[in-house]
């Protein structure tokens, strides 16, 4: 386990982002790891939001590494995250949900690759039918 914290970076459409952080701190109090937020307008420029992004990643990196979560993958925000895929130290999830976002939150003291895994498990996992008849 690492004593050194991922960074964890959401980059999403709009206020999608700090909806989930609002309600991920209000049900567990807070997130123990560095996290920040990129809320990504309709008419962003895609150039300049990559650049803000890259900032981010690199000011939330204390060297364990960056954990971005996207909202969906081949979208505008997916695509800023992916221009990122080829560092070393960063992983990328798109389909974020609030589940994946507690599940992240809750095995801060994981290193990136196993965060990432659990990452991956909490959003599959929250993904459940509810109580009704599915064709």
């Amino acid at each position: 386990m690492s004593p050194i914290p991922v960074g964890i970076l959401l980059i999403t459409h709009a206020a999608l982002g700090e909806t989930l952080r609002a309600t991920a701190e209000a049900i567990l109090g807070r997130c123990p790891l560095p996290l920040a937020v990129l809320g990504v307008p309709m008419d962003a420029d895609p150039e300049l939001t990559a650049a803000e992004a890259r900032r981010l990643a690199t000011s939330l990196d204390q060297g364990a590494g960056v954990l971005i979560l996207t909202d969906i993958h081949g979208a505008t925000p997916g695509n800023i995250a992916c221009r990122m895929a080829d560092w070393e130290s960063v992983r990328i999830i798109s389909g974020l949900n609030l589940p994946m976002l507690l599940r992240t939150c809750n095995y801060h003291a994981l290193e990136l690759d196993a965060l990432a895994e659990k990452a991956l498990q909490g959003g599959r996992d929250g993904i459940q039918p509810c109580g009704c008849s599915l064709p």
